[in-house]
């Protein structure tokens, strides 16, 4: 049985475009066919998306797109995907827990990490120098048995596994800062409230975590621009847990680190699939995103 989303009756796919300076927001295609979610944007100015459990590529001009990546290897693909910084390789998440490697332009893939039972792994980031990983990994914690999604940092070769978060806090969206010095994700940590998610980061080494956001809005999903002066992550409204899809949601900026100051830049029906993972432009003012709107917009 497939894993991959589908687009629900009288649904539609749009990847879009965001300036940060100008507010310009622009189409670049949509469907009624095919679920695409969490872009990518690489260097040659294509967008990467995954959709039916494959990857596909679309020109962020809206020129022409979107086209199958054929990568072999790899099991039904979720939506964490990072490209490498040398710009030829992109790490993925399959649906069997596992993270592989793939060429950028496509070809056969291998598998990263080594078996561990059933724990899954969720990428969300690559180094700097590209020689690790950050991902979300389920680790048992507790004396009921639980499992907490915990950050995680793993060498390319998939060896050097080490947790970074040992609280009983979920956390999601681990990604490293451009400088390579920090790990930026969403954390409950700093709530009782269940699902009350805000933006933190910590070092690469797990300590020194600062809590970055603090309304009452429930915050996920940070990514930094190439440059470090912006950055992005979605809100969801009050009340949320984890981070669904189909619900109204805002895309907010932060300028030159002052996350206390992010402003709205776009409101819209989405979630799961939006910004999963950084699509930050290598201009580092425009950035990509998915929105998922109903032809009957009552059921936003």
């Amino acid at each position: 049985m497939p894993f991959s989303r589908t687009l629900a009756p009288g649904q539609s796919c749009h990847v879009m475009t965001a300036d940060i300076d100008t507010g310009d927001v622009r189409f670049v295609h949509a469907s009624t066919d095919v679920l695409l979610e969490a872009p990518n944007w690489v260097a040659d100015d294509r967008l990467i998306l995954n959709g039916e459990g494959v990857l596909w590529q679309v020109d962020s001009t809206g020129r022409s797109g979107p086209a199958r990546l054929s990568i072999d290897g790899v099991p039904e693909l979720n939506n964490d995907h990072v490209p490498a910084p040398d710009g030829t390789t992109v790490y993925l998440s399959a649906d069997d827990g596992h993270l592989y490697a793939a060429p950028l332009a496509g070809g056969a893939a291998h598998r990263v990490t080594p078996d561990r039972g059933r724990r899954p792994h969720y990428l969300h980031g690559v180094s700097p120098d590209g020689r690790r990983l950050a991902y979300i990994g389920w680790d048992p914690d507790g004396d009921d048995g639980r499992e907490i999604a915990g950050v995680h940092t793993i060498a390319v070769d998939g060896t050097d596994d080490r947790r970074l978060t040992d609280d009983l806090a979920p956390a999601d969206g681990c990604e490293y800062s451009p400088d390579g010095k920090w790990i930026y994700f969403n954390t409950e940590r700093f709530s009782t409230e269940p699902g009350h998610a805000q933006i933190a980061r910590m070092r690469v080494d797990g300590t020194d975590v600062e809590q970055l956001t603090f309304d009452q809005r429930v915050n996920w999903f940070p990514h930094l621009a190439p440059d470090g002066d912006a950055a992005v992550y979605l809100s969801y409204p009050t009340g949320t847990v984890g981070h669904p899809a189909d619900r109204v949601v805002e895309i907010r900026v932060v300028r030159d680190g002052d996350w206390t100051a992010a402003r709205t830049i776009r409101e819209l029906s989405g979630g799961q699939g939006t910004i999963n993972v950084n699509s930050w432009a290598p201009d580092g003012r425009r950035f990509a995103f998915v929105e998922y709107p109903f032809a009957d917009e009552t059921r936003r």
